[in-house]
């Protein structure tokens, strides 16, 4: 019974994997047939949904007249898959059009997975072959003005929605080309919205909040997909409308909420490999632009001795983020960076150019589950000999995981004293002195004092 049971569970399997392989090649044909029979360029002085319904008639007209049988709910979905490879992106678009999905991560033309709140997961989304998926990443970052080739097989591009894409093809990617895609949300996180989410508490929003209005610099420091973004665009509904904000990005993703702000974006090199503009260009080019603020979406170069020298020249209040796993591991990232600005300067050189332009490092992270928080809030106060100094104000405390292995813990105030407390006073941040008490926060306020 059990083996009879088992053989007719693989030939159901069997039968579905020809199923969707009979509606592959069905879709393929139609495509070919679709974009020779119809003349579509004819079509240009259509509007876009007119376009699109004139070419939803040829392929339903066309399925008509196809030999295979079809239902109903065949058609519709080949008709439909149709209008994504002519107007969209593909078996992909589907998945764009999930809010739901935050990334979506391709390997190959077989292998699609697709986070959904935090959690990984393989896709029933294929491509027909190798040649379809590179077809599908042309069409995608030549959109927005980049390319991908032989001689070019790297490409880092923004979609027009704010989505952050990244392609590599072969020979660079060995079993087929690689596509990851960060989408952006229709409408940024704002920090009642990670408060809710329990990924900072009120505390934190309020003492971040006065920083940023009180013009404290800050680097926001974290790992890939841990919320350096979203922290940052929540941070600038912070800053006052009546400053005029410069941003510099390679892929710009930044959704900042005021009305002046400058975006400029890096340029890779051209064919003939002229052309690139670094950040490290821009950044010395916003200096002259008259900003009040100076934010990098993210400094992995010898920009970032630039970035620091602003903020020790008048630009207050400007941002950045880096990749590191602490707070203090910020610190060494920041000297190692500085070092790759081509100036052989001593290390307590660059040390003192910290101290002196950095005030707060805020941590973020993406713990186990997917969850993300800001793990730890750090100022640094100075140095102390030949070692930059600092101390933790919030931490996070992890103390588990629950039965669905997602992180557990609790926020802490230290107990420490902010030094910046006099500067937010001389801009009008005043706050209270009990905030800063040692105790445990849960939720959105404070709910017992440690012992």
């Amino acid at each position: 019974m059990i083996q009879s049971m088992t053989g007719m569970n693989g030939a159901l399997a069997t039968d579905a994997i020809a199923g969707e392989d009979r509606l592959l090649k069905i879709k393929k044909d139609l495509h070919h047939k679709l974009i020779t029979e119809m003349d579509i360029s004819a079509m240009s002085s259509l509007g876009n949904e007119e376009l699109r319904e004139e070419v939803r008639r040829g392929a339903e007209q066309l399925c008509r007249q196809s030999n295979d049988l079809l239902s109903l709910a065949e058609r519709d979905r080949l008709v439909g898959e149709v209008l994504d490879e002519v107007f969209g992106i593909g078996p992909l678009e589907p998945l764009m059009r999930d809010p739901a999905v935050s990334d979506i991560l391709v390997n190959g033309p077989k292998c699609v997975y697709v986070e959904k709140r935090g959690r990984l997961s393989r896709s029933e989304v294929v491509f027909n072959d190798e040649k379809h998926l590179q077809d599908i990443v042309r069409r995608i970052v030549s959109r927005v003005g980049r390319r991908i080739d032989e001689t070019s097989p790297l490409c880092d591009a923004r979609l027009p929605d704010g989505s952050r894409v990244n392609a590599v093809i072969p020979p660079l990617a060995l079993d087929g080309t690689l596509l990851s895609i960060r989408r952006s949300g229709k409408t940024p996180l704002q920090f009642a919205d990670l408060v809710e989410k329990r990924a900072i508490t009120q505390e934190m929003v309020d003492f971040l909040s006065a920083c940023t209005r009180a013009r404290v610099n800050m680097v926001v420091s974290g790992g890939t997909g841990s919320g350096k973004t979203t922290l940052m665009n929540a941070l600038s509904a912070f800053i006052p409308s009546d400053e005029r904000v410069a941003t510099i990005e390679d892929a710009a993703e930044l959704r900042l909420q005021q009305p002046h702000v400058v975006r400029m974006e890096t340029r890779p090199a051209n064919l003939e490999g002229n052309g690139e503009i670094l950040t490290r260009d821009l950044v010395k080019n916003a200096l002259r632009m008259r900003p009040d603020r100076i934010i990098v979406g993210e400094c992995r170069g010898g920009e970032t001795l630039d970035m620091l020298q602003a903020m020790n020249t008048g630009h207050d209040g400007s941002m950045t983020t880096i990749h590191a796993n602490d707070t203090r591991d910020a610190i060494g990232r920041i000297e190692m960076m500085v070092g790759m600005a081509g100036f052989d300067l001593p290390i307590w050189i660059i040390r003192r150019q910290i101290a002196s332009a950095v005030r707060l490092i805020v941590q973020a992270a993406r713990l186990s589950g997917g969850v993300r928080k800001i793990i730890k809030i750090s100022e640094i106060t100075g140095m102390e000999e030949d070692v930059v100094s600092m101390q933790d104000i919030f931490v996070f405390k992890q103390t588990g995981v629950d039965e669905n292995r997602v992180a557990q813990g609790y926020f802490v105030c230290t107990g420490i004293r902010p030094k910046c407390l006099e500067q937010l006073e001389e801009a009008g941040e005043k706050l209270p002195l009990e905030m800063f008490e040692r105790r445990m926060l849960t939720g959105q306020r404070a709910q017992e004092t440690m012992r």
